[in-house]
């Protein structure tokens, strides 16, 4: 069974892949000071509710965009699973896609994972929309060259900068509201933040769009996606699974599994 870890910024996801599908998958706060140790135990407690063990992993593919929580991770697969993990982005481990932007080795890990993934999905030109930490606008072509896109901030980052920024603002929850006119501080924060950010990707995209000059599928993924569907005019269809899905295409892509 193949281990697929995709650690960002705020959570990493843990899923495992029998050869056929998936069987199940796990998410845990980034913690850069997390050991491999401590990952074993927590892995291996998850594992045993699901009839399953450390001893039945035999592969594991990361991408990773914190180097800190790499380290650890690449550990936990050479310690407890013994064997050496595959590293999205190093040396080695080929990709379906390539970068070609600037520095294309500043490009983060889960951007081309993203792109592999939706490669598996739609066929010609992609942008991707990716809401997490970072709210991100990627551009595929139809040839498979990741020539660039945007990063702006998530929403959740935005909320905790009003808090944080702000002394009467308090720290509230996202939610999506129904209306853009709050009537108190927290209804206004909402609206502020949701429908600025939904309006913020609108526009983007279609900026996009008209300097690509060419057809794209638009694709909405990552933690916060769900709550834009029904509310973006420009993403067309949401796939919450893209970053396993290309990690899986990328463990295939190298070993020749199947």
């Amino acid at each position: 069974m193949l281990l697929a870890i995709d650690c960002g910024n705020t959570n990493a996801l843990f899923a495992i892949h029998d050869g056929k599908k998936w069987r199940n998958q796990w998410r845990t706060a980034t913690d850069t000071g997390r050991t491999a140790d401590e990952y074993a135990v927590w892995l291996h407690q998850l594992l045993a509710l699901g009839d399953l063990s450390l001893k039945d992993l035999d592969a594991c593919i990361i991408s990773s965009v914190v180097p800190q929580s790499l380290f650890h991770l690449r550990n936990l697969s050479r310690r407890y699973l013994n064997f050496e993990p595959l590293i999205v982005g190093e040396d080695g481990v080929d990709l379906s896609v390539t970068a070609s932007t600037d520095n294309p080795k500043e490009v983060g890990a889960d951007r081309l994972v993203n792109a592999v993934g939706a490669r598996t999905l739609v066929s010609g030109s992609l942008l991707l929309v990716d809401s997490g930490t970072a709210t991100t606008f990627d551009v595929v072509t139809d040839d498979d060259r990741f020539i660039g896109g945007a990063i702006a901030t998530g929403m959740y980052l935005s909320l905790e900068a009003l808090h944080d920024a702000a002394a009467k603002l308090p720290r509230i929850a996202l939610q999506k509201p129904d209306k853009a006119i709050g009537t108190n501080t927290v209804n206004a924060m909402q609206t502020g933040i949701f429908w600025g950010h939904v309006e913020m990707i609108d526009g983007l995209i279609r900026r996009i769009k008209n300097e690509y000059g060419k057809p794209m599928t638009v694709i909405g993924t990552g933690g916060v996606s769900p709550l834009f569907d029904g509310a973006s005019k420009e993403i067309e269809r949401f796939e919450s699974d893209l970053t396993i899905r290309g990690l899986l295409e990328v463990y295939r892509y190298n070993t020749g599994a199947k």
